[in-house]
C-alpha cells in the first residue's frame, strides 16, 4: 500500500469518528452520564484553584496561561527545556511564596469578621427576636469580608430553604473550623429550641476573641521564616537575572547532564522553600461540621 492509500485510508476512518462524534453530540445517547473520575477531578481543581469565587478561579487560571506561555517561550528562545520547566514552575510559584504572610493575615481578619457577627447576633437574640429574624437583621451590617456569606444566608432563610440545609452552606462557604464552632450550636436550636443560646454564642465569641489574639501573636513570630523565604527567592532571582545577561556563567548547564543537574537543583530549592513556607503558616485544623456531600446534619424528621 502506498503513502497515497494510506493518507486515504485515515482520512476516511476519521471522517467517519468525526461524523460518529458530532451525531452523538447533537442527539445524545441513553448512556447514563458516569461521575468524573478521580483523574477529571484532579484536573479541574488544578484549573480552578482554590478560589471559591468565579473572580479568584478566573485569576488562577489566567496564571496558569501565562506560566505555560513563559515557558515555551523561554525554550523556544533558550533552546533548554529545563530552562523553560523552571520559569513555568516560577511564574505562580513566586506569588505564591510571597503571599504567606498575607493569607495568615487574611484569615485572621476574616475570623475577627466571624467574631464580630457571633457578637452582634447575640446581643439581637438576648432581645428575644427568633434565630431566624435575628440573622436577617444582621445581613444589613455584617462585616464586610463575610458580607457576601451573610447575605446569602439571610436570603436563603427568608426564601423558604431549611435552616438546617441553610446553616450547612453557610459553614461551607465559610469553610472555617472556627466559624463551625459558631454554626453548629445555631443548627442545634433549630432542631431543639433550647433556652440559652444568647450565653452560648457570647461563651463562643469571647473563645474566638482569644485565639484572635493568640494567632496575632504567633503570626508575628512568623515574620521570620517569611522573610527568609522573601530573601532567597530574591537573590535567587538576581542570580538566574545575572546568568542570563551573562551566558558564560550557565554555559556549563547548557549539556543533557547540566540540564538534568539544573532540574535537581530547581526541585531541590522548591522542595526547600515549600518546607519553610509551610513552617511560616498555622496548620489547618479539620473542620468541625463535614462539609456537604460528606454527611450533614440533617433535620429532624
Amino acid at each position: 500500500m502506498s503513502l497515497l492509500d494510506l493518507a486515504a485510508v485515515l482520512a476516511g476512518l476519521l471522517a467517519a469518528a468525526g461524523a460518529v462524534v458530532g451525531v452523538a453530540g447533537v442527539v445524545g445517547t441513553t448512556r447514563p452520564p458516569r461521575p468524573p473520575s478521580a483523574l477529571q477531578q484532579k484536573a479541574r481543581r488544578w484549573w480552578t484553584g482554590p478560589g471559591r469565587t468565579r473572580h479568584e478561579q478566573r485569576n488562577h487560571q489566567a496564571k496558569l496561561i501565562i506560566a505555560v506561555v513563559s515557558a515555551a517561550m523561554t525554550w523556544l528562545l533558550t533552546g533548554w527545556p529545563a530552562a523553560g520547566a523552571i520559569i513555568g514552575v516560577a511564574v505562580p510559584g513566586v506569588p505564591w511564596l510571597f503571599a504567606a504572610g498575607r493569607i495568615e493575615k487574611h484569615a485572621i481578619a476574616r475570623l475577627e469578621a466571624v467574631e464580630a457577627w457571633t457578637r452582634r447576633l447575640a446581643d439581637i437574640v438576648a432581645r428575644g427576636i427568633g434565630l431566624q429574624q435575628a440573622v436577617v437583621a444582621t445581613a444589613a451590617t455584617a462585616p464586610q469580608l463575610i458580607e457576601q456569606e451573610i447575605r446569602d444566608l439571610a436570603a436563603r432563610l427568608q426564601a423558604g430553604v431549611d435552616p438546617i440545609a441553610a446553616l450547612q452552606q453557610l459553614a461551607d462557604d465559610l469553610n472555617d473550623y472556627s466559624a463551625d464552632q459558631v454554626i453548629a450550636p445555631l443548627m442545634l436550636h433549630v432542631t431543639d429550641r433550647g433556652e440559652g443560646l444568647h450565653e452560648v454564642l457570647t461563651g463562643i465569641s469571647r473563645s474566638i476573641a482569644a485565639e484572635i489574639e493568640m494567632r496575632a501573636t504567633v503570626d508575628a513570630k512568623r515574620e521570620g521564616p517569611r522573610f527568609a523565604v522573601r530573601f532567597l527567592t530574591g537573590m535567587t532571582i538576581m542570580l538566574l537575572a545575572y546568568g542570563v545577561l551573562n551566558p558564560h556563567y550557565l554555559q556549563p548547564y547548557g549539556s543533557m547532564l547540566g540540564q538534568l543537574v539544573l532540574l535537581f537543583l530547581a526541585a531541590l530549592y522548591i522542595g526547600l522553600m515549600t518546607s519553610v513556607r509551610k513552617l511560616s503558616l498555622p496548620p489547618k485544623r479539620e473542620r468541625l461540621l463535614p462539609p456537604t456531600g460528606v454527611g450533614s446534619m440533617g433535620a429532624p424528621a
